[in-house]
């Protein structure tokens, strides 16, 4: 069977899985506002006749807590999908296990499309959940295994720009959805399905399509090696770093260093516990925060609900619509510096900048909303309205919110926590992370249609004081990775030397042990062969110990 092996390819496939989670945050934030949804999941004893549009149907719609909980649903199962997702990518393989994440997206999908009320709709949306969180916890480890430390920033950082290609693509496609069925009015009658029914169909392709290609993607080669199946280890970086030549140097001091750490590793334990013993906890901590701040951030309250911030600003309708989409475009482009130039910027450099101007914009939001906002009553979410100047301004100022988040948290949130782990805890350290993500949007998509409704611009003022305390503990925290392999990471803890002087540590050390190596292998000529290689495995040593 023909194998992929070009990275940016691979990455492109596997990054598939983040296009979905992009695809049912844009089909929320087109859907929920409009008229045939509101009036189909809205109580039924809410729903009248338009008053400015005879023949039509009003409602509005689902309260805050149950429009929280249908958001929050999708966030649930990813926090549960991402919770399995280390057992199963270490048991079954990073491979199987994102070909079994596709399984339930699509299975979720029908479930969805089909509802008929909001119980059927949050199972649905439940299902979806548990494909996005086994994807968006494995593919980064899947990316980063099958990656050199030179671009391995820029293809997992690939995964965050997938879903932000998959919001602005499907939110579009939501929209033009939206046109389906009777009008009255220039508006939704209130009377149809298919607006909300199609999307949610036609979200299934990619899935199909990711599953059409796997059989054809190679398994990761850290995972096979730790499997002790190190001839395909071999054979897996031959063919992705060396053109097919497993004697290539690069691929022969690359193999080395995977045996290596797998040897050391293989004395150790690679349980969850083992997540918080022999120095390890300090390493899941960051991990487990740099998804947790990742979420307190408040992006993607903003992508789930940018429709409430637009009616806060006074725009509704289908302006409102095509407005909220400029977000999701900036957002897509902004992405492009961080996967050209994360590997040089660095992970800490771009955190910090990222939350800095972040709180600089929440603060400025909550400020406008504040002095020129007022109080207005509503059955809906939104009960403060800003007109005029000021409602352009924070217009302004979330798009320049999103322009920031984009080449920062957004593709380090996901390129960061693989970094810092040995292949033995990767697979369940990326399960626990992520976890931490989901679960925080969970709880973020279920408080927000409340706080918008409760507390109105005060809800900013908490997000900015989260982008303050995001700041600091990266400062003292978070160490740099970038330019250095999976195997040398190590050292960064290992050296006790203080996170904010880890960067000269990266730039000078970059990968002086590798290319010693390389060196090595170009004057000696290939040290592992298939046959080697799969005789130095453990199974081998024990099967001729059994024959003799």
């Amino acid at each position: 069977m023909k194998t992929i092996t070009n990275p940016y390819v691979l990455t492109a496939l596997a990054c598939t899985g983040g296009m979905l989670f992009g695809f049912d945050v844009s089909s929320m934030s087109a859907i929920l506002s409009t008229p045939n949804y509101l009036v189909y999941f809205g109580p039924n004893d809410k729903i009248t006749e338009c008053p400015d549009r005879p023949g039509a149907l009003c409602s509005p719609g689902p309260s805050a807590d149950v429009q929280g909980g249908i958001t929050a649903s999708m966030a649930g199962g990813s926090f549960l999908g991402a919770i399995v997702s280390g057992l199963l990518t270490d048991r079954l393989g990073r491979k199987k296990a994102i070909f079994l994440s596709c399984i339930l997206w699509i299975i979720g999908s029908i479930i969805s499309c089909a509802s008929v009320n909001v119980g059927m709709l949050v199972v649905g949306r439940i299902l979806c959940g548990a494909c996005v969180g086994i994807a968006s916890a494995q593919v980064p480890v899947y990316i980063s295994e099958l990656s050199v430390a030179s671009i391995r920033g820029r293809l997992v950082g690939c995964q965050q720009w997938s879903i932000t290609i998959g919001i602005m693509v499907f939110y579009y496609v939501s929209y033009g959805c939206s046109f389906l069925g009777n009008r009255i009015g220039g508006d939704q009658d209130g009377r149809g399905t298919a607006s909300f029914r199609l999307p949610w169909g036609l979200q299934m392709i990619p899935a199909i399509v990711l599953m059409g290609f796997i059989p054809f993607m190679p398994e990761s080669p850290r995972w096979l090696a730790f499997q002790n199946r190190h001839e395909e280890c071999l054979e897996v970086l031959g063919q992705v770093h060396g053109h097919g030549d497993i004697n290539n140097p690069l691929v022969q001091a690359e193999f080395q260093a995977i045996q290596q750490a797998v040897e050391e590793e293989s004395k150790s334990g690679s349980g969850y516990l083992d997540l918080f013993r022999n120095g390890m906890a300090w390493r899941t901590h960051i991990a487990m925060f740099t998804q947790i701040w990742s979420q307190l951030t408040g992006m993607n309250v903003c992508m789930y609900y940018i429709g409430y911030i637009f009616a806060m600003a006074g725009q509704t309708g289908n302006i409102a619509l095509v407005s909220s989409s400029i977000q999701y475009v900036i957002n897509v482009l902004m992405t492009i510096p961080a996967l050209l130039y994360l590997d040089r910027w660095g992970r800490r450099p771009t955190l910090l900048v990222g939350s800095t101007l972040m709180m600089v914009w929440l603060f400025t939001i909550a400020g406008l909303m504040a002095s020129y906002g007022h109080f207005v009553e509503s059955d809906t979410p939104v009960r403060w309205k800003v007109e005029g100047a000021p409602a352009k301004a924070i217009i302004a100022c979330t798009f320049l919110f999103v322009a920031s988040y984009a080449p920062t948290w957004g593709p380090v949130s996901w390129t960061y926590p693989p970094e810092l782990f040995p292949t033995r805890l990767r697979g369940k350290a990326g399960s626990v992370s992520t976890s931490c993500n989901w679960i925080f949007n969970f709880a973020l998509s279920y408080f927000v249609p409340p706080s918008f409704r409760n507390i109105q611009w005060k809800s900013y003022l908490i997000f900015g004081v989260f982008c303050f305390a995001m700041t600091v503990h990266v400062f003292f925290a978070f160490p740099e990775t970038a330019k250095k392999s999976l195997e040398e990471v190590d050292e960064i803890f290992n050296s006790g030397v203080p996170a904010w002087r880890t960067r000269a540590i990266a730039q000078n050390n970059k990968t002086e042990q590798l290319a010693r190596d390389i060196e090595v292998g170009k004057a000696s000529g290939p040290i592992f062969t298939k046959d080697s290689a799969s005789a130095s495995s453990p199974d081998s040593e024990s099967k001729d110990e059994a024959k003799a």
